[in-house]
């Protein structure tokens, strides 16, 4: 008897009543690629600047306004199995990126420690195969990178954009590096890079098709600049990493598997639905024991997910209450605003938030508090 099941990602041979495996199950190493998860809110306007916007786990770098101003959204559309993407419009053009080392890309990081079956640094260094889907009215070429952080090693692809305002799946395969790995442990090793546009120095020499050090060759001369043209966009979704030389049908996962992946590097009190904000009428609740006159210290929060490490803190206001824009407000009789507000005990796990008042609590009273907070540890 011989029997084989290919569904999905899911990969099983069966062969006179013997069961194996070829390791494909769960293979996708991409966080979100389906863009399913927003924690940040659906949309930034005017973003001059790098850092993680709307989708979880995936970086903007926009550099500086040198490259124009952009709109980053999550958008509710994608080819068919997909209903969200990432996009990436243009609101203020800059037709000529001519000052150094300014770029617009997208990208995902990752632990060293998730890319040891990457066998990278050894002679049976593996390929690495990338498929995504891509939407955008700049017709031309793209560039995707990939880069090993720990050796400032990396290799680059090309891709192109067909036609205007239509999706098209696409694939890349890249060999694997016999000569550098990943550190085992959870700082950032590979990124993922896609390029929108760059200056001419990191696109004037030949483009790194094997793995190099060299940071002039890291875009293609022939990239497209969409930021040359108020209006111009770019989507991208189902977005898989995976080890080999072939791409497998994107794994899809459910919301609740994709959160939790994404809370290992960001959360926060609030709903899902809801975007940080100190105007939000709404937040977490607790006691709130006073140690003396000045210090009190609120209820431990526990993460839902153990975090890549210890987390940076973001207090937010609660607008229900007389709190003011990032403290936290406790009750006595009526809400106060305390005077300022900080974290003790903060590991990967949990903090003990600590609300300071020049004078008022008394020592020993149990009070009630309100506010909301951001926990932070992306790569």
């Amino acid at each position: 008897m011989s029997v084989t099941i290919n569904h999905q990602t899911n990969h099983i041979t069966a062969t006179n009543g013997s069961v194996t495996t070829d390791g494909r199950t769960g293979s996708n190493l991409i966080i979100n690629g389906a863009m399913q998860v927003a924690q940040r809110g659906t949309s930034a306007t005017g973003v001059t600047s790098d850092g993680y916007r709307t989708c979880d786990r995936w970086k903007v770098d926009v550099g500086s306004s040198d490259t124009g101003a952009w709109t980053v959204s999550q958008a509710s559309d994608g080819p068919e199995g997909f209903s969200k993407s990432m996009k990436v419009e243009c609101t203020t053009a800059k037709t000529d990126i001519s000052a150094d080392w300014r770029l617009v890309n997208i990208q995902q990081r990752f632990e060293g420690q998730n890319m040891t079956q990457t066998k990278f640094g050894t002679a049976n260094a593996e390929s690495l195969t990338v498929s995504f889907w891509v939407k955008s009215n700049k017709l031309g070429t793209y560039t995707m990178e990939l880069a090993n952080e720990n050796a400032s090693y990396r290799l680059s692809n090309t891709f192109s954009v067909n036609g205007s305002g239509v999706w098209e799946k696409k694939t890349v395969t890249v060999a694997g590096d016999t000569t550098h790995g990943f550190s085992s442990d959870n700082t950032p090793s590979l990124y993922l890079i896609f390029f929108l546009a760059a200056s001419p120095n990191l696109s004037s020499g030949s483009l790194n098709t094997t793995w190099s050090n060299s940071t002039t060759g890291r875009v293609s001369g022939s990239n497209v600049n969409l930021a040359d043209t108020v209006g111009n966009y770019f989507q991208i979704t189902g977005v898989q990493l995976e080890v080999g030389d072939t791409a497998t049908p994107f794994e899809h996962r459910s919301y609740g598997d994709e959160l939790q992946r994404c809370q290992r590097y960001y959360q926060k009190s609030y709903p899902q639905a809801v975007a940080p904000s100190n105007s939000v009428v709404s937040g977490v609740e607790g006691p709130l024991a006073a140690h003396n006159a000045h210090t009190a210290y609120a209820t431990t929060m526990q993460y839902p997910v153990v975090m890549r490490t210890n987390p940076t803190i973001t207090f937010y206001a609660n607008a229900g209450t007389s709190s003011v824009a990032g403290k936290w407000a406790y009750y006595n009789g009526s809400w106060n605003a305390v005077d300022s507000i900080g974290a003790s005990s903060i590991s990967d796990r949990w903090f003990t938030p600590s609300l300071t008042k020049m004078s008022g609590f008394t020592a020993q009273n149990v009070y009630l508090f309100s506010g909301n907070y951001v926990l932070d540890a992306e790569l």
